[in-house]
């Protein structure tokens, strides 16, 4: 898996079985899965044209699953968990009395460890249950006629069950519960530029830390003058053995170590990719290599 966000969309790139809840969804493979922002006065005459319209043009092709929103991407919170990563984007509109009505929260949830296709739509249940949860704690309504969820997942299959006490279902429901509030005051605060992204560090006790390329206390951690757009790569996990290696867990199991890895540290590299953003890992390593020579 590998995500990245234009002016008006998220893109995720892999190889997935997913299951989606949002147009023209149900449960299949698929190599292509976005989330688009459409415009607040959007007539939603054609949902499926329009997701066919936006695949179209970032060449996608058909094998996607789409979702619509009108909250700008920038207001985008991704969250990482282990081998769990979740995208939200959430608003609900006021009403002048403060009375809540219609908007829209959508969710993707990906599993970089295969899951069998029930544990997908129970991994659906899973996030509509947390968004309920964190809504409501919240003082807020318990979600929005056009709310969605994608459960995606690669690799071999590891997951028969995802639900809530489960290791997937558990890491979903913990991002959700953090991701849904975190985007609603995102985008109710305004003057958001860029997405945030969250990681679960169990450093120095269990908890949820905001990534901010600013100010950073730890640079520079592999080299004077890296780049750092990529900080949290979007290729993680690659299992790309020349780039990183399988480490032992906290938790007794394996966690993909790239800690190494600066790939996208080079300055090069990084520009590139951002040119480039559908550029293949291997391309990248090509371009490092050609700029050693």
């Amino acid at each position: 898996m590998r995500y990245y966000t234009g002016s008006d969309t998220l893109f995720i790139r892999g190889a997935f079985r997913a299951a989606s809840t949002g147009i023209a969804g149900g449960i299949r493979n698929a190599t292509t899965l976005f989330n688009h922002t459409v415009p607040a006065d959007w007539g939603h005459e054609e949902p499926k044209k329009e997701i066919a319209l936006i695949a179209a043009a970032a060449g996608a092709g058909s094998d996607v699953l789409g979702l619509l929103t009108a909250v700008p991407i920038r207001n985008l919170c991704v969250l990482q968990y282990d081998f769990i990563t979740v995208f939200v984007t959430a608003g609900i509109r006021q009403e002048p009395a403060g009375e809540s009505r219609a908007g829209t929260i959508n969710i993707i949830a990906y599993s970089s460890e295969g899951m069998e296709d029930p544990a997908l739509l129970e991994t659906i249940m899973v996030a509509t249950e947390a968004k309920t949860e964190a809504l409501l704690a919240a003082g807020r309504v318990s979600g929005t006629p056009t709310d969605a969820v994608i459960a995606a997942c690669e690799g071999e299959t590891q997951h028969k069950y995802a639900g809530r006490i489960t290791e997937p279902g558990r890491r979903v429901r913990d991002a959700i519960l953090k991701g849904v509030p975190e985007a609603l005051r995102r985008y109710e605060s305004g003057g958001i530029t860029d997405p945030a992204f969250f990681i679960y560090s169990r450093f120095q006790g269990e908890h949820w830390v905001e990534w901010l390329p600013h100010n950073c206390p730890y640079y520079p951690c592999h080299f004077a003058g890296q780049a750092c757009d990529f900080c949290y790569c979007p290729f993680y996990p690659c299992k790309n053995e020349e780039l990183g290696e399988w480490s032992a867990s906290s938790t007794n199991g394996r966690v993909w170590n790239c800690s190494g890895c600066t790939l996208l540290h080079e300055p090069a590299v990084a520009d590139y990719l951002k040119e480039y953003p559908d550029a293949p890992l291997a391309e990248l390593m090509r371009l490092k290599s050609k700029q050693k020579k």
